[in-house]
């Protein structure tokens, strides 16, 4: 555990928040016997802190932005892809406590879960050192790359198509090229098509981001220098 604790940046006065934040719900219950034993608890009150510390960091850094693209900038920032990301970079699946069953079942790496340690494990600083650790924590560890991620957060499939349509009768359509990898982790390959013409493909953790992912390398092939002015619009 010291080794986390370096690595998070945070040491504990009390371990035993931080081994109840990498407790799943499956160990509880397999060696406790009980389920509130897990990181489900600090999981729910980290989720409202980073929130608001995202929602707070994202209005003082950028104070141009309209309310919805702080709420979309928000969303990018503190969603379960993102959030796993984090997990990852901490090698957090490697400290988890997992029941017999979800360790064989690949939980070390499911997303839906070191995402939700993330949370949990901000929970837990805030417990043990206060909001200000916490919130150091978060802006170090979550909050970073904020600029690069507003280009990120770009609707590209909406932008591909207003770019289009400046001529008529003009036919977008995205096709599912495949999927590989493990259910918790699955990878989409998307192509989109102009007039039945491949224009951009594109690669994801969801359909949802193969397509915008497709979109955007259409916009750049397309209509080169027209991506940085519509995402600065």
């Amino acid at each position: 555990m010291r080794e986390l604790q370096n690595t998070i940046g945070y040491h504990f006065h009390d371990p035993a928040l931080l081994e109840t934040a990498l407790t799943h719900t499956s160990y509880a219950n397999e060696v406790y016997k009980d389920g509130l034993r897990s990181y489900e608890r600090l999981e729910f009150l980290g989720d409202s802190i980073l929130g608001f510390t995202a929602a707070d960091y994202l209005s003082r850094r950028f104070p141009k932005l309209h309310e919805g693209e702080l709420t979309k900038l928000r969303a990018d920032l503190v969603c379960e892809t993102s959030l796993a990301e984090t997990a990852r970079k901490l090698r957090l699946g490697d400290y988890l406590r997992l029941g017999k069953g979800e360790e064989a079942g690949g939980g070390r790496q499911r997303v839906s879960i070191i995402a939700d340690v993330v949370e949990a494990v901000i929970a837990a600083i805030y417990l043990d050192g206060g909001l200000e650790a916490a919130q150091r924590f978060i802006y170090t560890h979550v909050l970073v790359d904020t600029k690069a991620r507003i280009k990120l957060n770009t609707d590209y499939k909406t932008a591909l198509q207003e770019l289009v349509q400046q001529k008529k009768n003009q036919l977008l359509s995205y096709e599912l090229l495949g999927e590989s990898g493990p259910d918790h982790d699955k990878e989409f390959s998307v192509r989109v098509l102009l007039n039945g013409t491949a224009v951009g493909c594109g690669t994801g953790t969801s359909k949802k981001r193969a397509e915008q992912a497709a979109a955007r390398q259409a916009v750049e092939t397309l209509f080169p220098g027209a991506l940085q002015a519509y995402s600065e619009a």
